[in-house]
């Protein structure tokens, strides 16, 4: 493989004895259409191709695990898989300009009817690209993954089609496909958010957040005896941002605590509220998976509700107890001890681990709803609740179903001796006021749901 610098020579300078067939200008115009390493094309030459009359899809496509598999070849090797994958698909095309984007990225430009066909096509060539490669007379196994953009679409956040096609590729091997065209809802507003985490501290003091409560029906008290608290943001001038946007951005930056913080002092505020007004209800926190190896958090949790004498459950993922075992479970105990409950929270959503459940001290489990989503009509799903609920039971632990949403679970997790059930059917979330109100409202509304 010819260094950069060789090449660059072969191109510049005139070969002896003879006129060199490209002129000046053809040559620095190649140069700026090609990479030096491989040969191929590169990002402009693409760009140029793009940039054509009629709409075509731009599909790049992604080495995976590039870096693990450039460390194990060298580099000069990997110029030579690039090289080798570039005419493959060239092949395959019926095209000869394939572009390198990025280290581990390759292009091109393809015509179809669809969203739909392109991907079918950009699949197809995954798989028919992605044979062995022979280097020094070894094979190197390699994957691919695609990602599309149709150009002629304007996106105030990615204008490029070969941006929208990179980060294509990436929501791709997110969502565990071998190809997908850009999702720009997905994609969001990242400049946008930018400025969100700026302002996440100054809305927490600005009053810009509250608290939402969806109630937990119990079966044998047939009523609502929990609530499950959850964070809202109302923006001046965005209006209600996503919890699942500034969760994520909080958890990124650090700023988890202070929100939880706050959480926690409003949930307790409030079900002081509550108890006034003769609804002694067990109010259950979410508490992230970062703040389980904080120490100083747990001692704000205790010394809140030792003040206060509230009764508060946090709701953990089991994968929280992961990343620092020894210090989560020493933290749950403490937690324990102090009288606070803990839930594990969407149970059966990842490779539950029976080790993780036998050592968390947890009063109460909650599967997953996607479980319960396909109780109606799902003879597996069935099985697999019901064993969980039976698991829980023996391990000392009450069951809270999620997203119930029909009668029919409702009336099925009622015959497996679930404890409680959440969803749309018990109650959506809503308001400090508006839940006060439907608890102070006659004739239960929650026994009438479950009769």
């Amino acid at each position: 493989m010819r260094s950069p610098f060789a090449y660059l020579s072969a191109l510049l300078s005139p070969v002896s004895g003879r006129t060199n067939p490209l002129d000046h200008d053809a040559r620095l115009t190649h140069m700026a259409l090609h990479d030096q390493e491989t040969g191929l094309g590169n990002r402009l030459s693409l760009e140029r191709l793009a940039a054509g009359s009629s709409p075509v899809y731009v599909v790049l496509f992604g080495i995976d695990r590039f870096e693990v598999l450039r460390n194990a070849i060298g580099y000069d090797s990997m110029a030579g898989l690039l090289t080798t994958v570039g005419h493959r698909l060239s092949g395959l095309t019926g095209r000869g300009q394939v572009a390198r984007v990025g280290a581990g990225v390759l292009g091109l430009v393809l015509s179809a009817e669809d969203d739909e066909e392109v991907v079918q096509m950009a699949a197809r060539l995954c798989e028919a690209a992605q044979a062995p490669v022979i280097l020094n007379g070894a094979p190197v196994d390699i994957a691919l993954t695609a990602g599309v953009a149709r150009t002629g679409q304007a996106n105030r956040n990615v204008a490029s089609p070969v941006d929208r096609a990179s980060i294509a590729v990436d929501q791709a091997r997110a969502a565990h496909r071998r190809a997908v065209v850009f999702d720009a809802l997905r994609y969001g507003d990242p400049a946008g958010n930018l400025s969100l985490i700026s302002e996440l501290m100054a809305a927490l003091d600005n009053g810009e957040f509250s608290l939402n409560y969806q109630p937990k029906y119990d079966f044998r008290a047939e009523g609502v005896r929990a609530v499950e608290a959850l964070a809202r943001w109302t923006h001046p001038r965005r209006g209600c941002v996503s919890p699942d946007l500034f969760v994520g951005m909080a958890e990124e930056t650090g700023h988890i605590r202070p929100l939880t913080e706050w959480v926690i002092h409003q949930a307790i505020h409030d079900q002081a509220e509550l108890r006034r007004a003769g609804h002694d209800l067990t109010v259950s926190v979410n508490v992230s998976a970062r703040l389980l190896s904080d120490e100083s958090f747990a001692d704000f949790a205790l010394a809140a509700v030792k003040t206060s004498g509230a009764r508060l459950c946090f709701e953990i993922t089991e994968t929280a107890v992961v990343a620092n075992p020894e210090v989560a479970l020493r933290l749950l105990d403490r937690f324990a001890e102090a009288g606070i409950s803990v839930s594990l929270d969407d149970y059966g959503s990842g490779l539950s681990s029976l080790t993780y459940l036998k050592q968390i001290r947890a009063d109460e489990l909650k599967i997953d709803k996607s479980f319960i989503l396909g109780l109606d009509d799902s003879a597996r799903d069935a099985l697999l609740v019901k064993s969980t609920i039976d698991l829980a039971h023996g391990l000392g632990m009450k069951v809270t179903a999620e997203g119930v949403e029909t009668p029919t679970a409702l009336a099925l997790l009622r015959g497996m001796g679930c404890d409680m059930a959440q969803g749309y059917l018990i109650g959506r979330p809503v308001t400090f006021a508006a839940l006060l109100e439907r608890l102070d409202g006659p004739a239960r509304k929650a026994a009438v749901v479950a009769a």
